[in-house]
């Protein structure tokens, strides 16, 4: 288990179990209840894990004050995919002056995500 571990509260789990399961490859690990309709959902991508908490109303309010840092290989081939798994691209892809190819993503929630990929020194 990571030793800081974010968690997404959701209304529709079964919505971003599939966004976060086909665009990253996330790996269910852990589930609360065992059996039936699952309120927590642990999952893997890559080394890091992600809860998802299932809540009938989680409320609407002022934007995240925190979002989603995602390594991947290829920024410009995932960026292609968010908008078929239900998410939106909110701009990028740009080459950063710190090495890094970033894509700013929201998940099907409206949860910001980063897509990141680094690039080689110049």
């Amino acid at each position: 288990m990571s030793t800081i571990q974010p968690v997404i509260i959701t209304a529709d789990q079964d919505v971003l179990l599939g966004f976060y399961t086909k665009l990253f490859g996330a790996e269910e690990i852990f589930r609360v209840p065992a059996e039936g309709p699952a309120f927590y959902l642990g999952l893997r991508i890559g080394d890091t894990d992600l809860g998802l908490v299932a809540k009938t109303n989680p409320g609407t309010g002022a934007a995240p004050r925190i979002l989603l840092s995602i390594g991947v290989d290829d920024v410009d081939e995932m960026l292609g995919r968010v908008t078929a798994l239900g998410g939106s691209v909110r701009g990028g892809p740009n080459d950063m002056p710190w090495g890094q190819r970033v894509a700013h993503i929201q998940d099907p929630d409206g949860n910001p995500v980063n897509l990141t990929q680094s690039i080689p020194a110049q």
